[in-house]
């Protein structure tokens, strides 16, 4: 069997956040997320302030799409991958899935009364900080496994749907829906006007964001590679046919296994790649070496006011939330990539503000 605890423990490590609070950010704004402004039609990005960042963005798409350009680059090669936390919404204080099995736990403890006294599954219970920072990895399984196994595909997506409709940021205190950034939102819609698929190629649960994919992002849930469990086909009570997750771990969509799986789902290289941390940095290096026309961008999160601020890039605060590491920085400036600086390219961050 496959040990699922490298999938977990990265979902898992910085759980102990959650019960150390977080700061809140009040607003009255209530617009829909990916809710376009008002001059959209003029300008397809108007969330980016004009520089380099925007510039990148509008010439990769006049060179790819322009037939008498040598960099032309067929409908069919038209590919661009996007990683999800940190990159197209917020991953801080703590990666959204993360919230998702902490609620599962008490969700589901009126089912497990022995859960009130079996470690790891006490001290989420009863907050115990102390015992949460001593969890070993096969505490991380465990948490793991018991809330997002043992029920079929369908099941599992609407627990996620039903979740994503009712929680709420903790710092924003906002649907998760609403905390995609505008400025992605628009890239995304900007290169499928132009003949572009866009992917949601995350670190995080396939499953899991396949089950709200069309409705934040207006990407389809085939769209969207991840890190995956096993599934088992077999019959219900009923006789019908029905897919089970049982606690076998198939992709980790993490570092290497990124292109490696664009590899698997798609057979062929990006040819624009959006990320915003160590584990994006192979997928960017996948769609540089496409050749011809590409689109390497990573989102560099500097602005502690509206949003956060963390790296260790460039002397930002360290984190292990979201990696950017001044090596990968250096890699990206020399290699030609776009560092987004949230605080100088994004004109507005959510579309939620005023």
């Amino acid at each position: 069997m496959k040990n699922p605890a490298v999938f977990f423990s990265t979902l898992f490590f910085c759980l102990i956040l959650i019960l150390a609070g977080c700061s809140t950010n009040p607003t009255t704004a209530t617009a829909t997320a990916g809710q376009p402004s008002a001059n959209a039609a003029a300008d397809p990005l108007p969330s980016w302030n004009d520089g380099p960042a925007k510039q990148a963005i509008l010439d990769f798409v006049k060179t790819t799409t322009d037939k008498s350009n040598p960099k032309f680059v067929a409908p069919e090669d038209r590919i661009a991958t996007f990683d999800q936390d940190g990159t197209t919404w917020v991953e801080h204080p703590i990666y959204s899935q993360v919230l998702f099995m902490f609620d599962r736990v008490g969700a589901m403890a009126p089912q497990h009364p022995e859960w009130k006294t079996k470690m790891p599954f006490k001290a989420l219970l009863t907050g115990d900080k102390a015992a949460i920072d001593k969890f070993t990895l096969k505490d991380i399984e465990a948490i793991g496994m018991a809330t997002s196994t043992g029920t079929t595909t369908e099941e599992f997506q609407q627990i996620v749907k039903d979740w994503m409709a009712t929680a709420k940021h903790p710092r924003y205190d906002k649907p998760f829906p609403q905390m995609v950034y505008q400025p992605m939102l628009e890239v995304m819609k900007y290169l499928r006007d132009n003949g572009y698929k866009t992917y949601i190629v995350t670190g995080g649960g396939q499953d899991f964001v396949r089950a709200y994919s069309q409705q934040v992002y207006g990407i389809p849930p085939e769209q969207v590679i991840g890190s995956a469990l096993e599934t088992q086909y077999t019959y219900n009570k009923e006789g019908q046919g029905v897919l089970m997750r049982p606690p076998k771990l198939l992709l980790n969509n993490n570092f290497s296994g990124k292109p490696e799986d664009i590899y698997l789902f798609l057979g062929r290289h990006p040819k624009a790649a959006f990320g915003n941390s160590t584990g994006d940095q192979q997928m960017e290096e996948y769609a540089q070496a496409s050749g011809g026309a590409s689109l390497m961008m990573m989102v560099l999160h500097d602005d502690a006011t509206r949003e956060y601020a963390y790296g260790p890039a460039q002397g930002l605060p360290d984190s292990k939330v979201g990696t950017f590491t001044q090596a990968l920085y250096d890699e990206a400036k020399a290699k030609g990539w776009t560092v987004i600086s949230m605080k100088k390219d994004w004109k507005q961050i959510f579309s939620w503000e005023k």
